[in-house]
């Protein structure tokens, strides 16, 4: 009696075991910092090689030397480099460097959260935060999240700097390489939120640092620097 009572509880914790390995808590990690790379640091802070084989994996940064954008979308590479003034060449591999990086791992999403109209990142940080609040989700840290849908309007850039140029600003950033405007085109967005992170792995002006991907029509992935929409929709990891 004692050894079937004994092989009972092994069998127990075992299943436990199992059950508390299942899935990932989001910890949102980042190698880099946007002070260093406007201070001219364009030296490579971690490699994509190295995270390759984390499941359910969503990134984003910038190339070393900021030479392209990285995006990857549960696993997925879509490293983006500027090709001409408004296209880009995509890069599914993960031999690449990176002069800033910040990723997390979700292999559970929320379902669909339905986003008012919003035409500027402050009304969007607001909804966020305000869904991720209900959702149980500690807004004093840093989170990962996904939209989806139809944009108004996007504007994104791909860097592509100038080797030697010491004066870094916004502006310059968004114009040296790849940049244009998508209307009315289905995209899919990887952003992560943080309060803590001005000038670290957001910019100093908002919380949020969003990158995404279009492949249908203009096939594009880069950094979002602008967005318009009344047709998408948000997803938090569960």
């Amino acid at each position: 009696m004692r050894s079937i009572k004994f092989l009972y509880l092994i069998i127990t914790l075992v299943l436990c075991g199992c059950r508390e390995e299942k899935g990932t808590d989001h910890t949102v990690i980042h190698y880099g910092a946007l002070i260093n790379i406007m201070s001219g640091n364009l030296e490579a802070t971690a490699s994509l090689d190295s995270i390759h084989d984390l499941p359910h994996l969503y990134a984003l940064g910038a190339l070393e030397n900021l030479k392209g954008e990285i995006q990857i979308f549960d696993g997925e590479s879509y490293v983006s480099k500027a090709f001409k003034k408004d296209s880009v060449i995509l890069d599914p591999q993960f031999n690449h460097n990176a002069a800033l990086l910040v990723y997390a791992q979700v292999d559970e999403w929320t379902n669909a959260l339905l986003l008012k109209q919003f035409s500027d990142h402050t009304t969007l940080e607001q909804q966020i935060e305000t869904h991720a609040l209900l959702h149980g989700i500690d807004t004093d840290q840093p989170f990962p999240f996904l939209i989806k849908g139809k944009v108004d309007q996007l504007n994104w850039h791909v860097i592509n700097w100038i080797d030697g140029d010491m004066e870094h600003n916004h502006k310059k950033h968004q114009e040296s390489g790849a940049y244009g405007i998508i209307k009315n085109q289905e995209v899919e967005i990887i952003g992560f939120y943080s309060k803590k992170h001005k000038a670290v792995f957001t910019h100093h002006t908002t919380f949020l640092h969003m990158h995404f991907k279009a492949l249908k029509h203009n096939i594009i992935a880069g950094h979002v620097d602008e967005l318009k929409a009344s047709d998408a929709t948000l997803y938090l990891p569960q």
